[in-house]
């Protein structure tokens, strides 16, 4: 079974900005995350109440190059 169930949406958000992932903007529920020589952002979803899904979880985590046991460290 995955560690990556289940996850509260703001200790995602806290974990990728502790890999060095900053703050740009929240529209709406969606909190917006850039670094800085990365073209690409991180889009997560902060819906109160509801985990991020394990597949949107894996795909944040390959576009920020981490794996999975390294998030889980800085996740908690």
């Amino acid at each position: 079974m995955s560690g990556l169930n289940n996850l509260k949406p703001d200790r995602v958000v806290k974990a990728f900005l502790r890999a060095g992932w900053t703050f740009e903007r929240q529209t709406g529920s969606h909190v917006i995350l850039s670094k800085g020589d990365n073209p690409l952002i991180l889009t997560i979803p902060a819906h109160k109440g509801k985990p991020v899904k394990q597949g949107l979880l894996r795909s944040l985590l390959s576009i920020a190059g981490l794996t999975e046991a390294e998030f889980l460290n800085l996740y908690k």
